[in-house]
């Protein structure tokens, strides 16, 4: 098992035992998923640019989470979010398919 893998089942076996976890730890595993997420999609060539990025949302998640704002529900939903993220931008550098962005003629 690769260490995404690995990192994918530590995602899911948390989301599942959210009981088992405190604030602290709910925030560093879902702190490591937005880098996680952040360095694979800059080793694909994803940019980041400003407006509406799921990254940004969990990355607001987490830093909410040790204040008690969210509900267990909420983060559960934003660790298998994380997940999946991670799965399928580990399919992408698997089948080294290339991406290019090309921008709009305004």
């Amino acid at each position: 098992m690769t260490l995404t893998n690995s990192f994918i089942a530590e995602l899911i076996r948390d989301a599942n035992r959210l009981d088992h976890l405190d604030g602290y730890q709910k925030r560093r595993i879902l702190e490591r998923a937005v880098t996680t997420i952040r360095d694979m999609r800059e080793t694909i060539g994803i940019p980041s640019e400003p407006g509406r990025d799921s990254l940004i949302d969990l990355h607001t998640i987490a830093l909410s989470l040790e204040r008690g704002w969210l509900s267990d529900e909420e983060v559960r939903n934003a660790l298998l979010q994380a997940a999946g993220m991670i799965r399928d931008l580990h399919i992408v550098l698997d089948s080294k398919t290339e991406i290019s962005l090309v921008k709009p003629a305004s």
